[in-house]
């Protein structure tokens, strides 16, 4: 009898050919179109820009549920999406100085003998772009935004927060085409294969050595995380439906979020800092590491503190509803634009308390209290 060996199971890694999309070549062969340069795009790059698309597009449906323009959107990542990228690329740099810095290395030259650089500091289609990175770029961007747009700032943080891990669990498949993120190694049977030739295996391992999918790991982490944020955010009740002739208690929530004031976007940096630190952990790439952690694991744990701080205070300043998605003064309605006598200063917290005084005022003689 023909004993049967045995064969390990892995997640196997994408082919170097599927890293980008040769356009030119795409254009030549379908419409004989022949272009006088070479045209690809990372395929990295494309799940980068689905993230930010499908993030946008969702982020649009929540605000406008709130009562905001349609497409106002758009007037706030026109400033938040570049910054972000800025930021995510900038921190990627700062916190892999080795990467780019080495002997012989060419950080500053985008090009090099007649082609793009893939290890210029500026080669964010080569991947390397830290999340950290982006919430810092992005939220200066957001609030830019907003000013223009007269949004309110925690609204928009607000309806972001659940699309912003929409995007995350998209960029974290557009690592495994890079061949990036992964942990220890690891026999279990979900191992990632990654190339001998990677320059972030470490020396001394066998070939054959599977890693942790760490990718994958963040990916489910995230995805969980939505569930978390949309559940968290509006207060359900057990209400009885009638289903195909039968009584069933279903839950029900409130058509208003619970949380506002920013306190949704709280519990996504505490979500999301929560499981940087735990997958960064077991990450074999190189980082700079300080006091015994590596940088990422201390940006996320500043993450952590801070959403912490925000949901605290957001709690007790703001325990009920926001009034309007807008400032003061820069309401909107289907109708058109709301004329308003507010006014505000910058030091009243965007508004809030004028806002608070004018909703106060619009509902004195009510019986009915505001939520």
């Amino acid at each position: 009898m023909t004993g049967l060996s045995f064969v390990p199971l892995s997640i196997p890694s994408p082919p170097d050919a599927w890293r980008e999309i040769n356009i030119a070549a795409w254009l030549e062969s379908t419409f004989g179109w022949e272009l006088p340069f070479p045209l690809r795009i990372t395929t990295y790059a494309v799940i980068i820009l689905i993230g930010i698309v499908l993030a946008t597009l969702w982020v649009n449906r929540r605000l406008k549920a709130r009562g905001a323009e349609p497409g106002v959107v758009l007037d706030v990542i026109i400033w938040a999406v570049p910054l972000g990228l800025v930021g995510a690329r900038a921190y990627h740099v700062l916190t892999h100085l080795g990467d780019y810095f080495g002997p012989g290395s060419e950080p500053w030259s985008l090009f090099v003998d007649g082609a793009l650089n893939p290890n210029s500091v500026w080669a964010i289609w080569s991947g390397g772009n830290a999340i950290i990175g982006s919430l810092i770029g992005g939220a200066i961007g957001a609030y830019i935004g907003c000013r223009f747009a007269g949004l309110r700032f925690w609204t928009f943080a607000d309806a972001l927060a659940p699309a912003m891990l929409l995007a995350q669990v998209l960029g974290r498949l557009g690592n495994y085409f890079n061949h990036e993120l992964f942990g220890l190694p690891t026999d279990l049977p979900w191992g990632l294969e990654i190339p001998a030739d990677n320059p972030a295996i470490p020396v001394g391992l066998p070939d054959g050595t599977l890693f942790h999918p760490t990718f994958l790991y963040e990916m489910i982490w995230n995805t969980i995380g939505i569930v978390f944020l949309l559940t968290m955010e509006r207060q359900f009740r057990l209400q009885k439906r009638r289903i195909l002739g039968v009584n069933v208690l279903v839950p029900v929530g409130d058509t208003q979020p619970r949380l506002q004031w920013g306190k949704v976007w709280a519990l996504y940096m505490i979500w999301y800092g929560v499981g940087r630190v735990i997958f960064e952990s077991i990450r074999v790439d190189p980082s700079e590491v300080f006091l015994g952690l590596r940088s990422n694991v201390w940006g996320a744990i500043v993450l952590i503190v801070l959403g912490i701080i925000l949901f605290l205070v957001q709690r007790r300043r703001h325990p009920g509803q926001e009034p309007s998605p807008y400032l003061p003064g820069r309401e909107w309605s289907a109708g058109g634009a709301v004329d308003s006598t507010e006014t505000y200063s910058d030091s009243d917290d965007d508004g809030d308390d004028a806002a608070e005084e004018h909703e106060l005022a619009a509902t004195s003689g009510s019986s009915t209290p505001s939520s």
